[in-house]
């Protein structure tokens, strides 16, 4: 198979509708001819090893797995790329647990896995925690079964997502898809020649065990492809304001005089010191930042001033609208920065940019995708630019991270464990709330019951005992058993999730609308103005604020629901209004039947984590949506809406 056939079968995998070979093209950015042609070629591949590729008029394509062995023994050796046996780092050993699982036609034994993998019993426990937190992500649980071992378990829908999310190495599939066409365009150099510039990269990372991101992988590739256009027309590179001498002690810069020196043969040009710096920096990535304890001010010295003005523009802006603590996150800076300097030079030359990850980007990460609007607003104001919703969700994978390395930072659970049968096994719900939890618990310690009035109950979050207390306490109790279930665990993680009752300071009663007859986007938000202008004192001119975000890009996340909001604060204070319609309406390319409108107030000071992620969770959650726009009475609704995660 070639490269653009295995995208089309990734697809096909990853898909629950049928495909058509229209959509397919747009993908692929090739004519639609072309798509079948392959289809064609793919099915006779597939027809041999378990699977068919099915057409139907007015619908498109559909993959039709008959024989799950053999199409699985397919992908093993025909899609599936071993890894080089360099186990070393956690996430490539999670990887490599999730691919065996999935591809796995029975149980695996830890023992197996220990033996393949070279690795400690307890680093494969570890391991297994993180790949079934990732797995239940799609629904997908691993099975043990005494003697035999674990087996991946689950529907076939989400394993095939599953498969098409993780099998397939997104980087050495794509082969530049996205840029390879407009690159060889704009720098004249040929197919091949970027092809194997592509490779170069791909190759030379993986042979030094250096770990960048798909994102952070584009970037550079981009950066050198427009770097040789810029020094084949005569122009110096020099934008590094800082002392190169710490940099070029790192290993990483012996890897980019690696890539450079190859780079040069493949294009056969000379690139500057400047440019392998460039790179090193690029290879260290958030090392800069972890390892070297880099200030602010530091990290700041390591890009390009235009850059660094670019940057804090962006994060005040956000910092401004959004509150959301993160202008100052050393690793968003330095990210941004080393991202916008080749975006910079692709609206320089009018290069138009697919994002294949812009759906799930919005659908999984609608604060952060709010976020990379208002910095592409930024961007436009300050480079005269325009920007389209395809950058902004790169934008917002960055603010992404950002806004969950924020979470980590948040004060952890802290908590006394009350047990009347011994130490030990108050050790032993200790440890295990440890292990699950990690560092979002803090035990302060164990106790006996008899002991419970000396607790120092002002700095307790909870009480976890496996006896039962019936006497008022300051804090909250959760009775569990000496050995913890399922139900336990649950039980406790409860009390890490908000309060979404506390919401409803936002959330004005009166201003839910339910099972409304509008037939049009707009009729539906001139409803919601008029209802809302005299409480809420809404400008006159407030609809024309709110289309005029809905016009960078529309706010419809998919699971019927949009956010509409004007593109700045209208109101004194922060309200949430919601409404749902009787049936759903079009909303740019999405249908939608739950609408809420959001109106954050004028230099909002609050808090305003608990309520994104409240409305983030919403997005997910498309069976609590389905019930929601069935009901027709407030109390029942209220009480359906924050049921959520409870």
């Amino acid at each position: 198979m070639h490269s653009r056939q295995v995208i089309i079968l990734k697809e096909l995998i990853g898909s629950d509708v049928s495909l058509t070979s229209q959509t397919l093209a747009h993908i692929l950015d090739v004519s639609s001819r072309t798509v079948r042609d392959d289809i064609k070629e793919l099915d006779q591949t597939l027809t041999n090893n378990g699977a068919t590729i099915t057409s139907t008029r007015g619908k498109g394509y559909t993959l039709t797995i008959q024989d799950d062995a053999s199409f699985r023994h397919f992908l093993k050796n025909h899609v599936y790329e071993q890894h080089a046996n360099d186990f070393s780092q956690p996430d490539q050993r999670v990887a490599y647990l999730i691919e065996r699982f999935l591809l796995a036609e029975s149980h695996i034994k830890t023992d197996d896995l220990m033996d393949e993998m070279h690795v400690s019993r307890s680093t494969i426990q570890n391991d297994l925690r993180q790949v079934k937190e990732q797995l239940n992500s799609y629904k997908l649980t691993l099975l043990h079964k005494p003697n035999y071992g674990m087996k991946l378990v689950g529907s076939e829908v989400k394993r095939r997502f599953a498969l098409s999310q993780f099998i397939f190495d997104q980087r050495d599939v794509r082969e530049t898809m996205v840029w390879k066409k407009q690159l060889t365009e704009l720098t004249h150099v040929t197919e091949q020649q970027i092809q194997s510039l592509w490779a170069l990269l791909i190759d030379t990372t993986k042979r030094h065990h250096i770990s960048l991101s798909d994102i952070a992988l584009n970037n550079l590739f981009i950066h050198m492809a427009i770097a040789y256009k810029r020094i084949k027309d005569g122009h110096e590179i020099d934008f590094l304001q800082h002392d190169l001498t710490d940099i070029q002690a790192e290993h990483e810069y012996t890897v980019a005089e690696e890539v450079v020196k190859k780079s040069e043969h493949i294009l056969n040009i000379t690139f500057p010191e400047t440019e392998v710096c460039y790179i090193a920096i690029h290879l260290l990535g958030t090392k800069i930042v972890t390892h070297r304890h880099q200030t602010e001010e530091d990290l700041k010295q390591w890009l390009p001033s235009d850059i660094v003005i670019v940057t804090e523009r962006m994060l005040q802006m956000i910092e401004d609208k959004l509150s959301l603590s993160i202008q100052h996150d050393r690793e968003l800076i330095l990210g941004l920065g080393l991202h916008l300097k080749p975006a910079m030079n692709r609206f320089k030359y009018g290069m138009n940019v697919r994002n294949p990850m812009l759906e799930d980007i919005k659908t999984s990460y609608p604060l952060a995708f709010e976020a990379g609007i208002i910095a592409g607003v930024a961007l436009e104001e300050t480079l005269d630019v325009s920007i389209d919703e395809n950058e902004i969700g790169y934008l917002a994978l960055h603010i992404g991270a950002a806004i969950e390395r924020q979470k980590l930072k948040h004060k952890p659970l802290s908590c006394f464990i009350v047990c009347a049968s011994g130490l030990g096994s108050a050790q032993l719900i200790k440890y295990k709330l440890q292990s699950m939890f990690g560092s979002k618990i803090n035990i302060l310690g164990t106790t006996e019951f008899y002991k419970i009035d000396q607790l120092p109950f002002n700095a307790i979050d909870l009480i976890i005992s496996s006896v039962p207390i019936q006497q008022d306490l300051p804090v909250p109790v959760v009775e569990v058993n000496a050995i913890l279930t399922d139900q336990d665990i649950n039980q406790v993680e409860t009390y890490f999730k908000a309060d979404y009752k506390e919401l409803l300071q936002y959330i004005d009663q009166h201003a839910i609308f339910l099972k409304q007859s509008l037939d049009t986007k707009e009729a539906a938000l001139s409803f919601l103005y008029k209802q809302l202008k005299a409480p809420l004192q809404l400008p006159n001119d407030y609809l024309i604020h709110v289309f005029e975000r809905e016009k960078i890009a529309p706010t419809a996340y998919g699971n019927l629901i949009a956010i509409p909001h004007p593109i700045t604060a209208q109101t004194k204070e922060t309200h949430v209004s919601m409404m749902t319609l009787d049936k759903p309406i079009e909303w740019g390319d999405k249908r939608v039947q739950f609408i809420i409108l959001l109106n954050v107030s004028k230099d909002s000071q609050e808090d305003l984590q608990s309520l994104y992620s409240f409305i983030t969770k919403l997005v997910e959650n498309k069976k609590h949506i389905q019930r929601l726009i069935q009901i027709d009475t407030l109390p029942a609704f209220i009480d359906q809406l924050f049921s959520i995660g409870l």
